[in-house]
Parts: structure tokens; sequence; C-alpha cells
């Protein structure tokens, strides 16, 4: 087949019935492909939203149906067929044949790869209670109905953004909280060890034993966690563990396939993977010209942004690069935390509005002369004004020099 789908025929088989895989679909029949397109779920759910999960469900707010992004009749209009509860097991290019788990074979013309990626585990854990990870909606239907059965004493291992906000919710539901961190400070390895030490500091204002420069040597229980061994010899008692240690992107069923494997799906700079192939979300790995160099993006954002654009890509082979300007939010106690651009810990900050000591402001970062990112506590509207300027390249003294 060509680079190309005809707008009037095809099959598309889209795998991952997530934010980046439902965009996708969508846009195919925006664009007005009229083939066949089949959208994969792993889960037995219809396509939900997944932020939420570690805020307003988890803190019984929503409940789950408040998190779904579509429903069966809005993709019966759009002549989409959802399968749920169905996992591609692998991939023929030659034959362009994808094989399932139960041996079912789907052939196609055009292929979106959208699966994501899985929460990586504390080994030894797999059969112990208590234990839960927090990726999809049965992870946090899982914990929910673990912090609702009285427990007092959660661990959480991992103070990243996920960590922080099971902290955060946790803390909301007065539960005594221990947040594990193997850094110096949170978040220091991104942000750098000056903001990271702000986040280390808001969650200890609101309650959180946050250990730092530690590990896990061992979770200890039975049937069920009792307690936390961590890699300074302490050791922290546990009705819950929450293990936030970051994500792996779902590409084994792609191996054999022909297909460049590389954290991620690796794909040239619109996306397109091979012939009629297109990777979109958390599990694809593209060179973003904006800020030269291969990314992979795990946020919100762009698993929307790009299942648009790899639909477009798999239509018209002369779309233009997908060069975004990666961005996400965090909503952590009373303070919404935005991070615009493309930061490392040892950029130049500097503070332009507001405090720290207020965690009410914004900070920009530069490197070789150009802002590269911004950082906003309670700054959204800052946040957004930067991020333009990240997107034209503007230098960190024009963004210095800018006002908002």
């Amino acid at each position: 087949m060509t680079e190309s789908l005809n707008l009037s025929s095809g099959s598309v088989v889209i795998v991952g019935a997530s934010l980046a895989g439902l965009n996708a679909a969508e846009a195919l029949r925006r664009a007005g492909f009229e083939g066949q397109i089949t959208l994969l779920g792993e889960e037995p759910h219809l396509p939900y939203d997944r932020p939420p999960l570690s805020k307003q469900v988890l803190a019984g707010d929503w409940e789950p149906e408040r998190t779904a992004l579509s429903d069966a009749e809005e993709l019966a209009a759009d002549s989409i067929d959802i399968r749920l509860g169905e996992k591609a097991a692998a991939l023929d290019l030659v034959s362009r044949r994808l094989t399932l788990e139960n041996g079912e074979t789907l052939d196609f013309d055009g292929l979106v790869i959208a699966t994501g990626a899985r929460c990586r585990t504390l080994t030894g854990t797999e059969n112990l209670a208590g234990v839960h990870v927090l990726r999809s909606l049965d992870d946090c239907l899982a914990l929910r109905a673990d912090f609702e059965a009285s427990p007092q004493r959660v661990v959480v291992v991992g103070a990243g953004f996920i960590g922080a906000e099971v902290a955060a919710t946790a803390r909301g539901r007065g539960l005594q909280v221990t947040m594990v961190e193997a850094l110096a400070n949170p978040l220091s390895r991104v942000l750098g060890d000056e903001m990271g030490s702000v986040c280390a500091e808001m969650h200890r204002d609101h309650g959180v034993d946050l250990r730092t420069g530690v590990g896990v040597d061992a979770v200890v229980g039975t049937d069920r966690v009792q307690s936390v061994v961590l890699s300074d010899g302490s050791s922290v008692d546990a009705d819950v563990v929450v293990v936030g240690i970051g994500v792996i992107p779902n590409t084994e069923w792609l191996h054999g396939s022909g297909l460049t494997l590389d954290d991620g799906v690796v794909c040239d700079a619109t996306c397109s993977a091979a012939p009629g192939v297109v990777a979109a979300g958390d599990v694809a790995r593209w060179p973003n010209e904006l800020f030269g160099e291969m990314m992979r993006v795990e946020h919100w954002d762009n698993a929307a942004a790009q299942g648009t654009h790899a639909a477009r890509r798999l239509l018209d082979e002369s779309v233009e690069p997908f060069a975004p300007v990666p961005w996400f939010w965090s909503d952590q106690y009373d303070r919404k935390i935005q991070l615009a651009g493309r930061v490392r810990p040892d950029d130049e900050i500097q503070v332009v509005t507001g405090s720290l000591q207020e965690r009410r402001f914004a900070a920009i970062y530069g490197r070789a002369g150009r802002i590269t990112g911004v950082l906003g506590f309670n700054r959204p509207r800052h946040v957004m004004r930067y991020r333009a300027l990240i997107a034209q390249q503007a230098s960190f003294e024009e963004a210095l020099a800018a006002e908002f």
C-alpha cells in the first residue's frame, strides 16, 4: 500500500482505546475517512479520562462515570467499532496483520499504535494485598476501596507527580502519609533542587512525613502489607502502599515486528513508524524538531494532540512535523502546578512573578540563551504566555523582559 490511505476506503485498526486512540479515531472521521475503523481496548471500560483518577475519583468526590470520554452511542454514530477487553499480541508488517491474544487475526490498511504504558512495580509485592499502583480505573477503585476500609497509615513510594497527587489526596481523606523518595528532593531530576525543595516543603506543611534520599529495601507482610523497610535501615508501618516509580511503554507485543523499539515505538518527526503505521501517546518516541531531541511524553495534552496528528499523518504523508511544547498540570492541595517546555535540572532558573515562599509564582528555565520551560504554582495565565514564547523559540533575555 502507499504511505497514505484513500479517504473513501480501507480499514484502520487502532490499538489502544484511551485518549490518544480515541482522538485518532475521531480525527479520522473528521478528516473524511469513510473506511472501517476498529478501536481495540485492553481494558473492559469505554474510553475514560485518567487525570481525575489520582484526584477526584480517588478522593471519592467523583464516581467513575464522570471520567467517560465517549459512550457507545457516540462511537456508533461515528461508525467506530470498539472492541473492549481485547489485547494485541503480535504484528506482522509484511502481511499487514494483527494477532490478538485470543488468537484472532485482523487485517488492516492503516495502523495506529496507542498502547500507552504500564506502571513499574516493586519486585516481590505481586501477591501482597494492600500494595497498589495507579494507572487504570480499576487501579483507582481498588485503591479507593482500601482507603475507605479505615486504614490509618499510607506509604507512597516515589514523589513524582502521581505519587505526590496520591499523597495529597490521602491527606485530604485524613490519612497518615509517609512519602519515600530516593532523590534528595522530589522531582529534582526534572525541576532542579530549588524547585524540588518547594514541592517538598508543600507536602511537609500538609502533614506528610517525607523521607528523601532513601530507597525501599523490602515490603514486609504475609498476606497483607505490614511495613516498608527503607535503605537507611528504618522501617515504616503501613496499611496501604502506593508505588509510583515510573512507567514502561507497552511495546512487548511488537517485538519481531520490524518496528524500531527504543523506550517506546520510534517514529519520524511526523509520528510515522513505518509505511501505513503511526504511533501516539505515551508509547510514541519521536524527534521534536522544536527542541532538537528525541522525546516520549506521558502527559494528557500530548496524548490528545498526538492522537489527532497521527491520524492526519496516516491519511496524508505531507503533514507537517509534530513539534509541540509539552505541557501538563498537577493539582495538589490548593495548588495548581503547571510545567511547559523541556527543562533540565541544570537549566538557568529565574522567578519572574510571585514568590517561592508563598508558593504562588512563575519561574522560567533557560539553556544556551533560549527559554526552555516555565513552571507555575497557581499562575496559569503566566504559564500559557511563556509557553507561547517557548513555541516562538524566544531568547531567555526576551522572556525575562516580557511583561504579562
